[in-house]
């Protein structure tokens, strides 16, 4: 019997990125300086992101298929873990969690996403959620000695195995009715058969997004994330805040535009609801929170609640402004967690609201770019936040849902009391603690390159536009 192995070029850089996250474990081994293990791994990501362009094609038959859509949230991913990284290295060492298996632990999630990503197959889908999410969970327990981090993560493992549960179920009914996994054959075979009408159908739909509502943290599947937040280190909060959520809605928008696109109207009535309750809960809740960690938790909430707008609308404009959305949200919330991560030293937590009165005067800089990051998470102009949700409104109303972007900007309007607020104690009140700044050259890159994006974007937003754009074309 002749095993010709498949053609694993669309594969390369999840293979090299594999391959270097086991290197990373090693070096752990010689090294003793972890700042260098940071910067090992920064730069390895670096390189092999340069991979990500020229490798397209599929593998596996479909199973895997690399393609603009899935290079784009890729980029994400990477953008994401060099952020991460450098708000991490001074962070985890003031943790007292100053250990190489931190930063294997980012790369391996970072391959589940990117499996997530150009999954064309659900059981493929399913290895990459779970590699991403066995990571994450150490990595939210990551302080060991800490109450809170080992609350967070067996909270998210518990609810984690939960939504597990839910998509296999959704994948074992699809599988039952179509006799396949592959994204392009159920498309074929729910048409071909007229399944479009089966309740069984319907049922599996339903199934699959809970357990994708559960990674995208929207209500009201959203319970883990306040709690998860608050507890998880602050840079792992970060990185998590971002590249499960994009890796969500990658996988939200290939199955439900490939897979179930006959069926559209179906789980476009199922997410109407939810984004419209996710948008509620998460901006309305925020405004009760006095710890900025949170805040930023239930602000997650309501961002995906915006981002599910993208999808809802089913079309290549709606996906390309979701992605545009994405991307830019990546800068600015892990800007605004690097401000947070400054404010922590020996002793001082600094994720109180309260922490931040008088920062105006005490620390301007750090003050000033707050500011930015909380701008842009209201959405106001000339930041990319404004940009992000302006094209989302776009794309709605040119599919008929004006209705439903008028209550976005509603629950948009409402965020400005708890974005703002942080604002009003920075330059507004008097300050009542000493908060004495952690800084280092890393945070520093991170804060500077992230706010430089947001404005940008902000003022020359097409490059961004176009690139997501191009990106569905295709699709």
């Amino acid at each position: 019997m002749n095993f010709q192995l498949p053609d694993l070029t669309p594969m390369i850089p999840e293979l090299l990125l594999t391959a270097f996250a086991l290197i990373v474990i090693l070096i752990d081994l010689l090294v003793k300086k972890k700042e260098a293990i940071a910067i090992i791994s920064m730069t390895g990501v670096a390189l092999i992101g340069l991979s990500l362009f020229g490798t397209s094609g599929e593998t596996f038959g479909t199973m895997f298929i690399s393609d603009s859509y899935s290079t784009f949230f890729k980029l994400i991913f990477f953008i994401n873990v060099i952020l991460t990284i450098l708000i991490s290295i001074k962070y985890i060492a003031v943790e007292r969690m100053n250990y190489g298996e931190y930063y294997s632990l980012i790369l391996f999630a970072t391959i589940g996403m990117m499996i997530m990503a150009s999954a064309g197959d659900l059981i493929v889908l399913y290895l990459g959620l779970e590699l991403m999410a066995l990571s994450t969970y150490i990595l939210a327990g990551f302080i060991r000695h800490d109450v809170k981090s080992n609350e967070a993560a067996l909270k998210y493992f518990l609810l984690g195995a939960f939504s597990s549960a839910f998509l296999l179920y959704g994948i074992s009914i699809v599988y039952g009715l179509t006799g396949t996994t592959d994204l392009k054959a159920i498309a074929g075979f729910v048409t071909e058969r007229g399944l479009t009408d089966n309740m069984s159908l319907l049922l599996s739909v339903i199934f699959l997004v809970v357990a994708f509502g559960f990674k995208i943290a929207a209500a009201p599947f959203h319970m883990w994330a306040p709690d998860v937040y608050e507890g998880a280190p602050t840079s792992v909060t970060a990185f998590m805040s971002v590249g499960p959520k994009a890796a969500g809605f990658a996988v939200l928008g290939r199955v439900f535009m490939i897979a179930f696109v006959s069926v559209k109207v179906d789980w476009v009535a199922i997410l109407i609801p939810i984004s419209i309750l996710t948008m509620a809960v998460g901006n309305i809740v925020a405004l009760a929170q006095t710890n900025i960690k949170r805040m930023l938790a239930y602000s997650s909430i309501a961002h995906a609640g915006y981002a599910l707008i993208g999808i809802i609308t089913a079309n290549s404009e709606g996906l390309a402004s979701m992605m545009n959305y994405l991307m830019i949200y990546t800068f600015m919330n892990i800007g605004a967690f690097a401000v947070i991560i400054m404010l922590r030293s020996e002793g001082f937590r600094g994720d109180s609201i309260y922490d931040y009165e008088g920062l105006g005067k005490t620390h301007p800089l750090a003050a000033m770019l707050m500011l930015i990051f909380m701008f842009s998470l209201t959405g106001i102009p000339p930041t990319a936040g404004f940009i992000g949700k302006l094209y989302i409104f776009m794309s709605a109303i040119n599919a008929g849902y004006t209705w439903l972007v008028v209550v976005a900007v509603i629950f948009s309007a409402i965020s400005a009391y708890f974005y703002l607020r942080i604002i009003m104690y920075m330059y507004m009140r008097e300050p009542k603690t000493d908060v004495s700044l952690t800084t280092s050259f890393s945070n520093g890159v991170a804060l500077a390159l992230t706010a430089v994006v947001i404005l940008v974007v902000g003022v020359f937003p097409t490059a961004l536009v176009e690139f997501a754009k191009a990106a569905v074309k295709g699709f």
